[in-house]
């Protein structure tokens, strides 16, 4: 990982760090595979920092930008997977 993720100035500590947890789960969904629960787990936590789809889809944009990953597709994908399924790599 050569990149900063974004991340909003105004969001608490903990914040930023489920925010990059859930970063992380999008890489790991690209680059080995990830539990379908553990990456929707990091996105419902995801979405109480960022409710907003206009700024979810600014930041899911710039994430992608500066990684080259969907996040987008990442949870799409897991949307249409079964519960108990993992998300092999992207």
């Amino acid at each position: 990982m050569d990149y900063q993720y974004p991340i909003d100035i105004d969001w608490s500590i903990e914040e930023i760090i489920d925010v990059i947890k859930f970063y992380e789960c999008v890489e790991r969904a690209y680059e080995k595979g990830i539990q379908r629960g553990k990456l929707m787990a990091a996105y419902r936590r995801f979405k109480e920092i960022v409710p907003g789809k206009a700024e979810e889809k600014k930041i899911f944009n710039e994430f992608e930008k500066v990684s080259g990953y969907s996040s987008y597709r990442t949870v799409k994908k897991a949307k249409e997977t079964n519960e108990n399924s993992v998300i092999i790599k992207m």
